[in-house]
């Protein structure tokens, strides 16, 4: 007989990833092909999190928000210890679900960071960071979501509480000084090589071992990818990275790699 606890606490899980993925009411979409443009839910689409929903609260698809959670309560199960971040949050589904299963497991003693300009992307430097010539990303509106929603995003879910800290700004001046000791969980969604580089840079020492980095966009955008692939070569990590859903990747820190820094 399966324990009532756990059985509630799956079911609840469980309906948060529908609500944030707005399964359930299935709205439409747009892309970055033609921003703006609305076209009926696609339900494989969604799953891969290939669309821009025009109404769900993330736009990470069902694959890698189910990776997220999976993840999460890894960390606690093996009692893992640090909070969890992400950085590049659009309108908080991925924090909210992280928050989701603090709530869950009636853990009151990690918090959750919500890392974002909440102005969209950064324009690119190209003096400091040449691999982001081009990007276009700082044109899109739709990733530029304000602060004051994403908090209202939390509210709706019951979820916005002293355990979520939202570090408004530009990375490269948030996350260096952020009131972070110690993390089970980063998840990168910065796009671009430079605020993939700053969420590395800045946060990856504060990684317990045992515990997880995800990227969002390792097989999205080349610019993400070249930024990882760089920052673990220069570090030498060894740890393998795991493919999620050929866009998404992560690995489990298991090795101490050369730091400023502690990690356990």
């Amino acid at each position: 007989m399966p324990d009532p606890a756990t059985v509630a606490r799956t079911l609840y899980l469980d309906l948060i990833e529908r609500c944030l993925l707005n399964t359930i009411y299935e709205d439409d979409y747009t892309d970055w092909s033609q921003p703006g443009v609305a076209r009926k839910f696609d339900p494989l689409k969604r799953q891969r999190g290939l669309d821009w929903p025009t109404v769900a609260h993330t736009m990470i698809g069902q694959l890698r928000l189910r990776n997220l959670r999976e993840l999460a309560e890894q960390a606690l199960a093996q009692g893992i210890p640090g909070d969890f971040i992400e950085t590049g949050v659009w309108r908080g589904g991925a924090c909210i679900l992280l928050r989701a299963v603090l709530k869950a497991y009636g853990v009151t003693d990690r918090r959750v960071f919500a890392a974002d300009s909440f102005e969209g992307l950064p324009r690119p430097n190209t003096e400091a960071y040449p691999a982001d010539t081009g990007d276009a990303h700082h044109t899109f509106r739709e990733l530029a979501i304000p602060l004051e929603q994403v908090q209202a995003n939390f509210a709706k879910y019951g979820l916005l509480d002293n355990q979520v800290v939202f570090l408004k700004g530009w990375f490269k001046d948030t996350l260096p000084g952020a009131p972070i000791e110690r993390l089970a969980l980063l998840r990168l969604d910065g796009d671009m090589y430079e605020s993939t580089t700053d969420g590395l840079s800045h946060l990856y020492d504060k990684v317990s071992l045992g515990g997880f980095v995800i990227v969002d966009d390792y097989g999205a955008t080349p610019n993400c990818r070249r930024a990882v692939d760089d920052f673990r070569r220069q570090r030498r990590i060894a740890e393998p990275l795991v493919n999620i859903d050929t866009l998404g990747v992560y690995w489990r820190k298991l090795i101490r790699s050369p730091s400023n820094g502690p990690s356990d």
